[in-house]
C-alpha cells in the first residue's frame, strides 16, 4: 500500500483558506444550498461594498485551512454547502449585510463564524448585524468625551462673567450710595 501525496492544487487551496483565515478579522460561515449564481453574485458584490469577500470551498479542503489557521472549532459549522465570508472591514457592516441578504433570500442561511478566536453562533452575527457602524460607534465615544470638557469650559467662563457682574454690580451700588 503506498501513500499518497496530495494534489499541488487542493494543498494551495488550502494554504489559500489559511492564509485568508490569518489576515481576516473575522469569518462568518453561511450555508447558500439553493441559491442561483446571480444571487451569488449579488451577495459578493454587496459584501465586497462593506469589506467582505464570500469565496466557496470544498468542506475538507475548509477544514483543513481552519485547522492550519489555529481556528479548529468551525469544523461543525462546515458541513453542508458552506460559503466562507472573509471580513478585513467593518465586522458589524459586513454582519449588516449578511444579515440582509438572508433575510431577502431565505435560502441564504447564517450558520455561525470566529472572530478573535473565538467560535460565534448565528445569533452572535446577528447581535454583531445590531451593531451601528463603525463611524456611528466613533462619533458617539467622540461626544462623550467632548461633554464633560464642554460643561468645564462652561464653568470655567462663568467664573470670570460672574465676577464682573459682581464687581459691576458693586461698582453701581458705590456710584448709587
Amino acid at each position: 500500500m503506498t501513500s499518497e501525496k496530495p494534489r499541488a492544487e487542493k494543498v494551495a487551496v488550502v494554504d489559500e483558506v489559511a492564509a485568508k483565515l490569518a489576515a481576516a478579522t473575522a469569518v462568518f460561515v453561511t450555508e447558500y444550498r439553493g441559491l442561483r449564481v446571480g444571487q451569488l453574485a449579488n451577495l459578493r458584490r454587496s459584501l465586497r461594498s462593506a469589506g467582505g469577500e464570500y469565496k466557496v470551498y470544498k468542506n475538507t479542503l475548509a477544514r483543513l485551512g481552519a485547522q492550519k489557521a489555529g481556528i479548529a472549532d468551525l469544523d461543525d459549522l462546515l458541513v453542508g454547502p458552506s460559503g466562507l465570508t472573509f471580513v478585513s472591514g467593518d465586522i458589524a457592516a459586513v454582519a449588516k449585510a449578511l444579515r440582509d441578504v438572508a433575510k431577502a433570500n431565505p435560502l441564504l442561511v447564517l450558520k455561525g463564524g470566529a472572530m478573535g478566536g473565538k467560535v460565534l453562533s448565528a445569533r452572535d452575527i446577528e447581535a454583531l448585524a445590531e451593531l451601528p457602524s463603525r463611524e456611528v460607534l466613533l462619533a458617539q465615544l467622540a461626544g462623550a468625551f467632548q461633554a464633560p470638557l464642554v460643561k468645564t469650559a462652561g464653568l470655567l467662563q462663568a467664573l470670570p462673567r460672574n465676577f464682573a457682574y459682581g464687581l459691576k454690580a458693586l461698582i453701581d451700588q458705590k456710584e448709587a450710595a
